[in-house]
């Protein structure tokens, strides 16, 4: 015959009563136990980035701070927030509207600038990163009220539509043909690939570049 249920209850309770007894360890001292042994990883972790820190290291923001820029040989000061991207300060503190916001995102190339001679997405860049960096716009690249080799051809083979690319394919061009004077059309078509028009201009574009390219004035 069975047990009654109240002996079972009985059986089980004396069951894990011996069980710990045999251990040593009750159901809460093994959680307590598992639990440090999880964390020790990470509060170890965390020491450890401690000690990488720097002593002296500055801390920036979140408040504004001063922020010093080298655009197109000039330097330009504004307090900015340490989140801000080089593409608002640009835009937003001085006035330089060439680049365009349109993906926000660091794929259409539409706010491409040069920075040390390198074409980057201005969007994708803080501006507190780029303060000791020389940073070229599209506003620079003209001299004397004249259009830079690369725009002029642009005009010549109606190389833009609605123009919100315009200015970031001027300066990536400027910046490919500063690395490659004397461009095949396939490695046009690759070191431009970084930017995009949705009016579908990459003909014009293409042999605007190379227009720019036969003169020999890339640079």
């Amino acid at each position: 015959m069975d047990d009654l249920p109240e002996k079972k209850s009985k059986k089980r309770k004396r069951k894990q009563s011996s069980s710990s007894s045999q251990s040593g360890l009750s159901r809460r001292d093994f959680l307590k136990i598992t639990g440090v042994s999880a964390a020790a990883p990470l509060m170890a972790g965390a020491a450890a980035f401690a000690i990488e820190a720097p002593a002296d290291a500055a801390i920036q923001g979140p408040g504004k701070v001063l922020i010093t820029l080298n655009i197109n040989e000039k330097k330009y000061n504004a307090q900015l927030e340490p989140r801000v991207t080089l593409l608002d300060a640009l835009r937003d503190q001085f006035e330089l509207t060439g680049a365009k916001r349109v993906c926000d995102r660091g794929t259409c190339g539409a706010c491409t600038v040069l920075m040390d001679g390198k074409a980057v997405y201005s969007c994708s860049v803080l501006a507190i990163d780029a303060q000791s960096k020389a940073i070229t716009t599209v506003e620079g690249l003209g001299q004397s009220g004249s259009l830079h080799p690369v725009q002029q051809a642009f005009v010549d083979h109606d190389a833009q539509q609605c123009g919100f690319c315009t200015p970031g394919f001027v300066v990536a061009c400027k910046a490919f043909l500063d690395q490659h004077p004397h461009p095949t059309p396939e490695e046009i078509k690759h070191g431009l690939s970084g930017n995009f028009c949705r009016c579908g201009t990459y003909a014009g574009i293409r042999v605007a570049v190379m227009q720019a390219a036969k003169a020999g004035k890339g640079a």
